[in-house]
């Protein structure tokens, strides 16, 4: 079992080292997301935000990732009869991934591919003023999903950037899609 175990810890070893830009890495950055067919709003919620996510690359060809990702907001007003409303409802998602790297003979661009899990959450309310009083009504669910993503990154040295494309479904939705362009850090 000893010999097991150190032999495990040896080829990752052997995996960081040949990653010479380090194990870890943390970035940021700009993202535009696409939540289609909004049953609550009736409509798409499109949105420029952020997203921020770290990982660990224990091998060349693989690494684990978790991202935070801001899927943007959206307020809808309506006019009813005798009466006006609004709705609003903001998304965000929590996802980990397994990541997997294409071999590239260009030594400073990675090409991947991940599938994972996310955690979206919604929340807002709908809100109505009439004269005969207001009201108040809580929008909010969540739900765990499978996801994947597909992209490409860039690196000189312990620095780089990454552009990807993330999808995974929603509740109540046709699904998100979520474009990134961000900056990372490796060490």
């Amino acid at each position: 079992m000893h010999r097991l175990l150190l032999a495990t810890l040896l080829a990752l070893a052997a995996g960081a080292a040949q990653a010479d830009e380090g194990l870890f890495y943390i970035g940021a950055g700009i993202s535009s997301s696409r939540i289609s067919e909004v049953t609550a709003i009736n409509s798409d919620l499109n949105s420029t935000s952020w997203k921020a996510f770290a990982g660990v690359r224990p091998l060349n060809a693989f690494a684990v990732e978790a991202d935070y990702l801001d899927l943007g907001s959206k307020t809808i007003n309506q006019n009813l009869v005798a009466a006006e409303g609004s709705t609003h409802l903001q998304y965000r998602a929590f996802a980990g991934y397994a990541v997997g790297f294409v071999p590239v003979p260009v030594p400073f661009v990675d090409v991947f591919g991940k599938v994972g899990l996310v955690r979206w959450s919604q929340s807002g309310g709908n809100s109505i003023n009439s004269p005969l009083g207001s009201s108040f009504l809580s929008l909010s669910n969540n739900g765990t999903k499978l996801a994947w993503g597909i992209g490409a990154q860039a690196h000189l040295g312990s620095i780089g950037g990454r552009l990807e494309y993330e999808s995974f479904h929603i509740a109540n939705t046709s699904g998100a899609g979520v474009v990134s362009l961000s900056a990372m850090l490796r060490f």
